[in-house]
C-alpha cells in the first residue's frame, strides 16, 4: 500500500491561518483588499472633492 498523497505539499510551510493553506490564497487576498481599497479611495475622491 503507498501513503495517501498530502494535498498541501508542504505542510511546514504553511501560513498558519484559519481557512487559509497556502501563502498563495492569502497573497490573492491582500491583493483583492488592496485593489478594494484603491476602488473606495477613488469613489470617496470624486464623490468629496
Amino acid at each position: 500500500m503507498s501513503p495517501t498523497p498530502e494535498t498541501d505539499p508542504d505542510p511546514d510551510d504553511s501560513p498558519g491561518l484559519p481557512g487559509f493553506r497556502t501563502w498563495r490564497r492569502v497573497y490573492l487576498l491582500v491583493l483583492g483588499v488592496f485593489i478594494l481599497v484603491v476602488i473606495a479611495l477613488t469613489l470617496f475622491t470624486r464623490a468629496f472633492a
